[in-house]
């Protein structure tokens, strides 16, 4: 077999795109760069022993960094065998920059600093405090800022809430570390502040509830273990967490307008060369 058809067989990346992710991530470290994983891969890395998470098939690779790191990980990516969508990165690469790894069709997202879709929230000075992927509470809100919420987003949401504690910090970080916590003092940071980020969550916390009630279907959150918590209990202990929080002048204010003007963002799609 020539060199050239051993390279197509068998890319330097590697077939299970959270692996691939990880040694990413381990290669990034070495570099002083901060790269860590959102998107779905991020929740079975958080929530190892869910079942239904480790059959789910996610093939794309999601990425947030910093600004700082924008070149360096560009760098490692390309002496990784990654092509960038050099238009989509020049024009959008301020806040978002897209790979493809050509030998398995495998797609990366690279959000940087932020966030945005139907609300916006800021990361880049967060990153350090956990590993591999973005902090507990920045997982869930990712999924609570969707109006629209569906039923993958629902039960990502309710996974993670069934494996990490709710606390006034982020606690150690490390997913094998029952002590690893979403912070809900940056939840209601937002939720304190701004009404429509109130809105939202509390809204889709309702459909939580709902889902747990009457909507689940059987072994859909199983675990190869019992679950850490309660997620129906978990979820009301966040509402009320939220509800009770002080709320600011600016949040009052906007609370008298209510649902008569739009509170959120719809997010717009962007097609890739």
């Amino acid at each position: 077999m020539s060199a050239g058809t051993a390279a197509s067989v068998d890319p330097a990346t590697l077939p299970d795109p959270l692996d691939e992710a990880l040694r990413l991530i381990a290669l990034a470290d070495g570099r002083g760069l901060l790269v860590r994983l959102m998107g779905g891969l991020a929740f079975r890395a958080q929530a190892p022993a869910w079942i239904a998470g480790q059959r789910r098939v996610d093939c794309d690779i999601d990425f947030a960094i910093r600004g700082r790191d924008r070149k360096g990980l560009t760098e490692l990516l390309a002496s990784s065998g990654y092509a960038a969508d050099k238009q989509y990165n020049a024009l959008f690469g301020q806040k978002q920059m897209y790979f493809v790894d050509p030998a398995r069709k495998r797609s990366m997202d690279v959000l940087v600093d932020q966030f945005e879709m139907c609300h916006r929230f800021e990361f880049g000075d967060r990153l350090g405090l956990t590993k591999p992927t973005l902090p507990l509470a920045e997982l869930l809100l990712s999924k609570l800022q969707v109006v629209k919420i569906n039923r993958k987003d629902v039960l990502d949401a309710l996974a993670l809430l069934a494996e990490h504690p709710l606390a006034s910090d982020d606690g150690s970080g490390d997913p094998s570390d029952a002590t690893a916590a979403i912070n809900t003092a940056r939840i209601t940071g937002l939720t304190s502040n701004d009404w429509g980020w109130w809105r939202t969550i509390t809204l889709n916390l309702d459909k939580l509830a709902a889902f747990l009630e009457s909507d689940g279907k059987a072994g859909e959150l199983d675990a190869d273990r019992p679950l850490r918590f309660d997620p129906a209990a978990q979820v009301a202990a966040l509402k009320s967490t939220i509800e009770a929080a002080p709320k600011s002048t600016r949040w009052k204010l906007r609370a008298r307008l209510g649902e008569r003007a739009a509170w959120y963002i719809e997010p717009e799609e962007v097609e890739h060369s």
